[in-house]
């Protein structure tokens, strides 16, 4: 694959994370008017109706009735957890922190490929799995003024949430399309979260409307734009800009909530990424290796 393929795959992935990160400001947003469970429906359901567009445009709507529905039940429930709890974090602690802790996925992701997938992991991916655990606890830092949290713990349940349903995605990838995976997803994550939310469902005030026409808007593009970053560009060249999204994050709360972390916290986030970093780079060692 060229250079410019990668480089094409780098823009897209950068435009990803600032449409996600937009869509995430404005789930924060919302999160200080409704319930953390509502507000996952409304990320879901509004969406929706663009998707809804572009499986009409490419012409997969057969597709989506030739999947493996007990995956997509499951990887659906655990979209909810991982909104519904990321949306309680971001009603509590700036975004910046939110995503410093989230950061942790692809380290799971590559901590629970061995039980789940069966892939194996070498002593130094282990090594970096470990040490970024501990800029984990950099973050948190339970015996200081960190983020020991409920809120805390919410973005690490949500980062273990989508670490999951990213392991599932390897698995349904190999028989069904990506419409139908994000399609289902948004489907049983807005309904199924409406109906959770229901009991308690507040009343939507006309002065949301705009933002929840953005984050469908933004969360759609994203979704378009993170499909063609990993399309045309390498995996292991493109994901590390997926980190670029601590800048969006920095720039948000301090634009629009006027808040900025605290050394230490950067200092937390800064381990966490730079073993998601080094984990990506043995990845392409590995691959390569396989397929020199």
């Amino acid at each position: 694959m060229g250079s410019n393929n990668n480089l094409r795959g780098i823009v897209a992935m950068l435009i990803a994370v600032g449409f996600f990160s937009l869509m995430d400001g404005g789930l924060k947003q919302l999160s200080g008017h409704y319930p953390a469970m509502q507000v996952a429906a409304i990320r879901g359901l509004s969406s929706l109706p663009l998707v809804l567009l572009w499986v009409a445009a490419s012409g997969t709507v057969a597709t989506l009735w030739k999947v493996r529905w007990p995956l997509h039940l499951l990887r659906g429930a655990l979209s909810i957890l991982m909104l519904s709890t990321f949306a309680y974090a971001l009603k509590r602690m700036p975004l910046t922190g939110a995503y410093a802790l989230f950061f942790v996925a692809p380290l799971l992701i590559t901590a629970l490929s061995v039980p789940l997938l069966g892939e194996k992991v070498g002593p130094r991916r282990w090594t970096a799995i470990v040490v970024g655990l501990l800029g984990v606890l950099v973050v948190l830092r339970p015996t200081g003024e960190g983020m020991l949290s409920l809120a805390g713990l919410a973005v690490l349940l949500a980062a273990t949430g989508y670490a999951l349903s990213a392991i599932m995605v390897r698995v349904l990838h190999r028989t069904d399309s990506s419409q139908s995976m994000v399609f289902w997803m948004l489907v049983m994550t807005g309904f199924g979260a409406g109906a959770l939310a229901w009991p308690a469902w507040v009343p939507v005030q006309g002065a949301d409307a705009w933002i929840i026409v953005g984050v469908g808007l933004s969360g759609f593009l994203g979704q378009v734009a993170i499909t063609e970053a990993f399309r045309s560009g390498q995996a292991s060249v493109v994901a590390p800009f997926e980190y670029s999204a601590l800048a969006w994050a920095l720039g948000l709360d301090w634009l629009v909530w006027q808040v900025l972390p605290d050394g230490m916290t950067l200092v937390g986030a800064g381990i966490i990424v730079a073993s998601g970093l080094y984990l990506l780079r043995r990845e392409r060692v590995h691959v390569e290796a396989e397929h020199p």
